[in-house]
C-alpha cells in the first residue's frame, strides 16, 4: 500500500531515507540508502541487515530463503512539500510457500564448480548458462569475494560482466551472462568467480596449466635420438682416427700374451714363370715392411723373405700361418692373381687356416679396383662379403709410404693393437719352435 504521514507521527521515522529536494520515492535498492528496508510486523519494525540481503538496482535480493523471511517489507523515504516534511511508505507482503518451489529454482548449467586452465596474459570469456521458469524474476550476476564483479574491478575494469541475453522456450527461458578477462593475471588464480541466479550459485576457479609431460618426454626423446644419430654419424666419419688414438693411448700396455709371433701373414700372387708385376713386388717387399714394420712397429711374415732355407714349403706355411694374428691378401685384377689363387698351395693353406681352423681376421687389399669377384674363388668372395676390401690408393712414391695417409690408417685399423716388443730370449725360443 502507498501512504503518507507527517514526520512527527510516523512510527518509522528512525533510520529513514532523505530524498533529493525534487521529491519522489527512491527505489528500494538505491546505493544512497542501504538501510531503509524494514519488515513490518504487529509488534516491531526492524532494519534489514545481513549478507543474505543485497540491493540490485530497484530490487531487493534475498538468498537462501527460509520461512522466517515471510512478512511485510517496506521502503521508506522522506520529502518536503509546501514547507512540511512527509514520510512515504511502499510496502509488499511476501508469502513463503513450503511446497512446489523446487521446480522454480534456476538451474545453472555452466559453470559447474570447475577449474579452467589458462595461461597468464590470456584474454578469457566464460559464459554462465542458466535455465529458469518463465514467471521467475531471479537476478543473474557474477561475483567475486562476495562483491559484484563490476564493482570489485571498478577502477581497472580488467574484468567485466557482459550483457545478459536470453532465449525463450515454451516452459522456460535460457539465459546467458558472461564474464570477460581482458588480461588474466596471477592474482586471479585460486579465487572463485561465482555466477548467481536467484538462490542458485556455481563457480569456476582459474589455475595454471599443468606441465605437458608428454611434450617434454617427446622432446627429450627426439633430442636423445638426434644426439645419438649425430654421435653415430661423427663416429662413422672419425672412428678410424678415434680407434687408432685409443689404441696408442690406452691399450698397448694392457694386451695379454696370445702365443702369436707375427701380427700378419702377407699372402700375395706369385707367378709360375719369371713374369711378375713390379707394383706387387714393390708393395709387398718394400712398402708394406717400410710402413707396417718400421713405422708402425708391426711384425709381418712374408713367404720368400722370412722362411728358413731347406724347409718344406707346406710345413713353413702351415706353421707360420698359425703364429699370425691377421691374414693380409693382396688381390691383383689380372690373370696372375685369378689362376694362382685357385692353384697355389700357399693360398689354399692360408685361407683354410684363416677361415676354418683359427677364425683369423682377413684384410683384403686390392691393388686395383676389382669390379667383379665372380671369377675369384668362393673363399675370396666370402672374405670380400664378410670383411670388405681396402683399395690401394698410392702411387709407389715416398708420399705413399707415410703411415698417416688414409689408406694406411684403414690398414692399421684392421690390424691388431700394437704389442710391446718381446724379450730377445722369448723371441729366440719361438723361432726355434
Amino acid at each position: 500500500r502507498l501512504g503518507s504521514v507527517p514526520v512527527s507521527h510516523s512510527p518509522l521515522s528512525t533510520g529513514s531515507c532523505l530524498l533529493p529536494p525534487t521529491g519522489g520515492c527512491w527505489p528500494c535498492c538505491s546505493a544512497a540508502c542501504p538501510s531503509r528496508f524494514h519488515p513490518l510486523s504487529e509488534q516491531d519494525c526492524k532494519e534489514i541487515k545481513g549478507g543474505r540481503f543485497t540491493r540490485w538496482r530497484v530490487k531487493l535480493s534475498v538468498s537462501n530463503v527460509s520461512a522466517e523471511d515471510g512478512g511485510d517489507y517496506a521502503c521508506q523515504a522522506q520529502l518536503t512539500h509546501t514547507g512540511k516534511r512527509y514520510t512515504i511508505l511502499n510496502s509488499i507482503t511476501v508469502n513463503i510457500k513450503t511446497h512446489g518451489y523446487a521446480g522454480r529454482i534456476p538451474k545453472i548449467i555452466y559453470p559447474k564448480n570447475n577449474s579452467i586452465e589458462v595461461q597468464p596474459g590470456t584474454t578469457l570469456t566464460v559464459d554462465c548458462n542458466i535455465t529458469d521458469t518463465r514467471d521467475n524474476t531471479n537476478l543473474r550476476s557474477w561475483r567475486v569475494n562476495d562483491t559484484l564483479v563490476d564493482d570489485y574491478y571498478n577502477e581497472s575494469k580488467r574484468i567485466r560482466e557482459g550483457f545478459e541475453s536470453h532465449i525463450s522456450f515454451q516452459k522456460h527461458i535460457f539465459y546467458t551472462v558472461n564474464i570477460t578477462f581482458s588480461e588474466v593475471k596471477m592474482e586471479d588464480y585460486g579465487h572463485p568467480f561465482i555466477c548467481h541466479a536467484g538462490v542458485s550459485a556455481a563457480y569456476f576457479i582459474l589455475k595454471l596449466p599443468a606441465p605437458d609431460v608428454q611434450a617434454y618426454l617427446i622432446g627429450g626423446l627426439v633430442t636423445l635420438i638426434g644426439a645419438a644419430v649425430s654421435v653415430t654419424y661423427i663416429y662413422n666419419i672419425f672412428k678410424i682416427d678415434i680407434v687408432l688414438w685409443y689404441r696408442s693411448a690406452f691399450l698397448s700396455t694392457e694386451i695379454k700374451e696370445d702365443g702369436k709371433l707375427y701380427d700378419a701373414y702377407v699372402l700375395y700372387p706369385k707367378p709360375q714363370r719369371e713374369i711378375q708385376s713390379p707394383e706387387v713386388d714393390t708393395l709387398v717387399l718394400k712398402i708394406l715392411p717400410e710402413v707396417l714394420e718400421r713405422q708402425c712397429g708391426y711384425k709381418l711374415f712374408i713367404f720368400g723373405r722370412d722362411e728358413f732355407p731347406g724347409q718344406a714349403v707346406a710345413n713353413v706355411i702351415d706353421e707360420n700361418i698359425k703364429l699370425c694374428r691377421r691374414l693380409i691378401i693382396i688381390i691383383v685384377p689380372e690373370f696372375l692373381s685369378f689362376d694362382l689363387l685357385k692353384n697355389m698351395s700357399e693360398e689354399q693353406i692360408a685361407v683354410y687356416n684363416a677361415l676354418i681352423q683359427d677364425g683369423m681376421k682377413v684384410i683384403l687389399i686390392e691393388l686395383e679396383k676389382v669390379k667383379d669377384y665372380t671369377a675369384m674363388p668362393e673363399s675370396i668372395q666370402y672374405i670380400k662379403q664378410k670383411h670388405g676390401a681396402i683399395q690401394w690408393s698410392g702411387d709407389f712414391t715416398e708420399q705413399s709410404q707415410c703411415a698417416k695417409t688414409k689408406f694406411w690408417k684403414k690398414v692399421r685399423y684392421h690390424m691388431p693393437p700394437k704389442r710391446p716388443p718381446p724379450s730377445s730370449s722369448a723371441q729366440m725360443l719361438k723361432h726355434t719352435y
